[in-house]
């Protein structure tokens, strides 16, 4: 027998909620260590999103946005994206530089470099989170980069959905510095066999 996130009931769900809460948590203190100052973080937004909607979140298909891939390991096994729209990427990259905000050059490699190590750190936020109320070991691998359409990024995790089913996770995480505001989509992409691990670990099935 088969089972994917929509066999989630209420309970599961707000279980997966505290996953985006905890993982958000973390996540905005390594950013802070990272760029030595105070980041604040919004309640993040978490959903059990149709595959057909990851469109909707991200905008047009034909927007540029920067996509960071890792696959996952252990207990677990999948992939996990981080997506950033093309300009809050820049933002937080220069944040990190210490540049003014408004700075806007193409990404160098140190920027890209950078850009990783983020993406990387952020994940790993989320990852373990979902390991500590879940007590299963999840590992993230190597960072993969990516700059592309909206439409071109999807199509790599698009072939992993359809095998699971039309339904993923989704975190939408929003930083703030000052005035300076970024928002970051993740999605989180168990493969097969590994949704039935996830369920057992929630209680949702014996």
């Amino acid at each position: 027998m088969s089972y994917n996130i929509d066999d989630l009931n209420n309970l599961q769900l707000d279980v997966l909620r505290e996953i985006g809460n905890i993982g958000a948590g973390n996540a905005a203190t390594a950013l802070a260590k990272m760029l030595n100052t105070k980041v604040d973080m919004d309640v993040p937004k978490v959903k059990i999103l149709e595959f057909k909607n990851v469109d909707e979140i991200l905008g047009e298909a034909e927007a540029p946005v920067v996509g960071i891939l890792l696959n996952v390991t252990g207990d677990l096994t999948g992939s996990i994206m981080f997506i950033l729209k093309y300009k809050a990427a820049r933002v937080l990259v220069n944040l990190l530089m210490g540049r003014p905000a408004e700075f806007d050059a193409e990404f160098d490699e140190l920027d890209l470099s950078a850009l990783k190590e983020i993406g990387n750190i952020l994940s790993g936020s989320y990852l373990s989170a979902l390991s500590a109320l879940t007590n299963l070991n999840i590992m993230p691998s190597i960072p993969d980069l990516a700059i592309d359409m909206a439409g071109a990024i999807l199509s790599v995790p698009a072939i992993e959905f359809g095998k699971v089913g039309d339904t993923v996770l989704y975190i939408e995480t929003e930083f703030s510095e000052g005035n300076t505001c970024v928002v970051g989509d993740f999605f989180l992409i168990p493969d097969v066999e590994s949704y039935e691990i996830l369920l057992k670990a929630l209680g949702v099935i014996s």
